[in-house]
């Protein structure tokens, strides 16, 4: 049965009661990057090994996701700026729970060189239980984090060395 959950705008990515904010730098330009989160919805399992399905809903204002182990979601896209800023929020889930959550990817050009400094904010509220044990998943959402971006940016040097 789905829950639909609370709608919260975009501030939430920063005053949520729970925040995990985690960080990587890619070789791929901003663009890049951008396209494949954005505009390239459907390729997400081809580089994020926790998503099993991801396609684009509401002519690409909303999303379906889902994970391994049976989560699903139906998010609203909240921010797609070029080469900048992707961020989403879910509306409806089947995971127990969870109030809201909040999903924010920000790309900036990489300080030390070219490439892509990557960090991602999952910004959730929830019940007691929820929130107990998203603080245990940490370490495993970061390190699912740090592995999406580096097969991302495999992806992208392999596109762009072929030309595909």
């Amino acid at each position: 049965m789905a829950r639909r959950l609370r709608p919260v705008g975009l501030d939430f990515v920063q005053n949520a009661p729970v925040r995990h904010v985690f960080t990587a730098t890619a070789a791929a330009a901003p663009a890049d990057l951008y396209r494949a989160l954005a505009e390239e919805v459907a390729g997400w399992p081809r580089w994020f090994k926790a998503v099993t399905l991801a396609r684009p809903t509401h002519g690409g204002a909303g999303r379906e996701i889902k994970l391994v182990g049976g989560a699903r979601f139906q998010e609203t896209i909240m921010a797609a700026d070029p080469e900048e800023r992707y961020a989403y929020r879910v509306d409806e889930t089947n995971v127990p729970g969870v109030h809201a959550l909040v999903e924010e990817w920000l790309l900036t050009p990489a300080g030390a060189g070219p490439g892509t400094d990557v960090r991602w904010t999952f910004a959730a509220d929830g019940s007691a239980p929820f929130r107990l044990g998203l603080a245990a998943a940490r370490p495993g959402l970061g390190h699912s984090f740090r592995t999406a971006v580096r097969a991302l940016d495999l992806r992208l040097a392999d596109k762009r060395a072929t030309g595909r």
